[in-house]
């Protein structure tokens, strides 16, 4: 497998670049992460005030209906939305995770 004291230093070398790699995609990806979650609860705390002061303001049992209604669809479509967004990041953060390691595997086995 190992001809030499060079090769096995030179995978050692490229399993460290692999990981190195791998930690500044997951910290990059956590970020993201972090910033959609709190860019998400940010926006549904406004939604929700905004819903709140007009069923403050609603003048009759339908109108609070149909204000509490439009609330729960549109939380409802965003919270999907949002979901949706967070397993494409997921899926992107796992396939850039791989690469790195994809790659240190396939040069310690060409050889």
């Amino acid at each position: 497998m190992f001809t030499t004291m060079e090769d096995f230093q030179k995978l050692g070398k490229d399993q460290m670049d692999a990981a190195t790699k791998f930690a500044s995609t997951y910290s990059k990806n956590m970020q993201q992460f972090a910033l959609e979650t709190s860019d998400y609860a940010k926006a549904s705390m406004e939604q929700g005030a905004a819903a709140l002061e007009k069923l403050m303001g609603a003048k009759s049992l339908d109108k609070a209906i149909e204000i509490q209604t439009d609330y729960a669809k549109q939380a409802y479509e965003a919270f999907v939305a949002r979901a949706t967004k967070v397993g494409e990041l997921y899926t992107a953060m796992a396939k850039d995770a791989y690469k790195p390691f994809e790659t240190a595997v396939a040069k310690a086995t060409a050889k």
